[in-house]
């Protein structure tokens, strides 16, 4: 899979949302960090757990504000440092533009409301599974899904991990963004019907993420340019 480096695209102001939003994801990965042997407790408090909901029995021990809770407690909480940073590097380089297009509250809506989406089809697609769930991804596939959506034309520089100096590569992110959703779907579909504990990548998660950003943006007005302010210097 390669790794995209940038767009083309210059945000036309600064994206507080986004530079907001992986704020906070470092922040609590960092208070996680300190959590030491509590960690597993608040996993299962924060995390999203599919049997919880499936599970009449399990579904029982909790209040309907903890079985709420963990669809948007879960997409702020990340599994490591890779999980992390993977995850905001994403949001970077997609999110100033979506956040452009849309301003600042309706792409924090889109945001958080793309999070729970994807959690609910986790859900759905994983009603066995004892297995937490948690990480920005799902929230972050539905900025995608917008992305795909406003910019299907923008060019994204790529480069093959682990050579991260190069070659690159410039695909349109009609490509990029497709092929991208085309290797959720299909990883997600060859797990369907598996039994036990499917563990990993969520990939339906990612999939009704983008679906949701897709979809949604897709019915969004563009804000119009006398609103919009002009290009922020050193912002991509």
């Amino acid at each position: 899979m390669v790794l995209p480096l940038h767009d083309d695209i210059p945000a036309r102001r600064f994206p507080t949302i986004t530079v907001g939003l992986i704020a906070i994801n470092a922040l609590l990965f960092l208070w996680e960090l300190r959590l030491g042997g509590r960690a597993e407790q608040v996993l299962l408090q924060f995390a999203l757990i599919p049997v919880r909901y499936t599970d009449a029995g399990i579904a029982a021990h909790f209040g309907w504000f903890e079985q709420l809770l963990p669809f948007l407690s879960s997409m702020f909480l990340h599994g490591g440092w890779l999980h992390l940073l993977g995850n905001l590097w994403i949001l970077w380089i997609f999110g100033d533009n979506v956040e452009d297009r849309l301003g600042p509250g309706r792409y924090l809506l889109l945001y958080l409301s793309g999070g729970i989406a994807a959690s609910v089809l986790h859900v759905v697609t994983n009603v066995n599974s004892h297995i937490p769930t948690l990480g920005a991804s799902g929230a972050i596939a539905a900025v995608m899904g917008g992305y795909f959506r406003f910019f299907p034309q923008a060019r994204v520089v790529t480069v093959i991990p682990p050579f991260i100096f190069g070659p690159y590569f410039v695909l349109p992110a009609v490509l990029f963004l497709g092929f991208w959703f085309l290797l959720q779907l299909l990883s997600g579909t060859l797990e369907l019907g598996r039994v036990g504990q499917v563990g990993g990548v969520a990939w339906w998660a990612h999939v009704g993420g983008f679906v949701f950003g897709a979809v949604a943006c897709q019915f969004a007005r563009r804000i119009p340019p006398a609103l919009t302010a002009e290009p922020a210097p050193g912002s991509r």
